[in-house]
């Protein structure tokens, strides 16, 4: 697959079939997440793989609850027009994917953010590459109980940056129309 071709395939895939990622192909791809570049080289990104349903139901569920208390608490958030679905006992924030793969890293890193976020588009075209589909699944990083973040492997000092889900995809949708780039300026 050529870059192009490889730049068009990757979308957001919220569909997936059902069948497992073997975890030596999820070693793989995170392999190819290494190159990504990272502020002064210190590759703060750390990874937990989760392929146990049943434990990504908990964590979807412990999503869904503290974003709607902190929709209650600040009716201004922007996740305000998506509480209804957030209140709907049957919505997984992890579209039932097979495969979830968290992105973590020290809290005290000074770039964290944009380090785990080249990291994370690192994986998701490695995965492209690969047949499979990704999603980032921004409510997902909304796991705040203690207890759960200790079970999952996200040590004291560290948080959630990226929740991708990863799986074969059941289609791959077009790509939206995107704009072209509004360049500022040019001196």
């Amino acid at each position: 697959m050529d870059f192009t071709t490889l730049l068009i395939n990757r979308r957001s895939i919220r569909d997936f079939q059902d069948k497992d990622v073997p975890v030596s192909l999820v070693k793989e791809i995170l392999q190819d997440t290494c190159l990504a570049p990272t502020a002064r080289n210190f590759q703060p990104c750390r990874f937990i793989i989760i392929q146990n349903r049943d434990v990504m139901k908990r964590l979807s569920d412990e999503s869904k609850k503290n974003i709607l208390s902190d929709i209650v608490h600040n009716p201004a958030s922007p996740m305000k027009q998506l509480e209804s679905r957030f209140r709907d006992e049957r919505f997984n924030v992890f579209y039932n994917a097979p495969c979830l793969v968290l992105f973590i890293g020290p809290a005290d890193a000074a770039f964290l953010d944009a380090d785990c976020a080249l990291t994370a588009a690192y994986f998701m075209f490695s995965a492209a590459s690969r047949g499979l589909g990704t999603c980032w699944i921004g409510s997902g990083m909304h796991i705040r109980e203690r207890t759960m973040l200790d079970e999952i492997g996200v040590p004291g000092n560290c948080r959630i940056v990226a929740p991708i889900i990863i799986g074969y995809p059941t289609s791959i949708p077009p790509a939206s129309e995107r704009h072209a780039p509004d360049i500022i300026k040019v001196m």
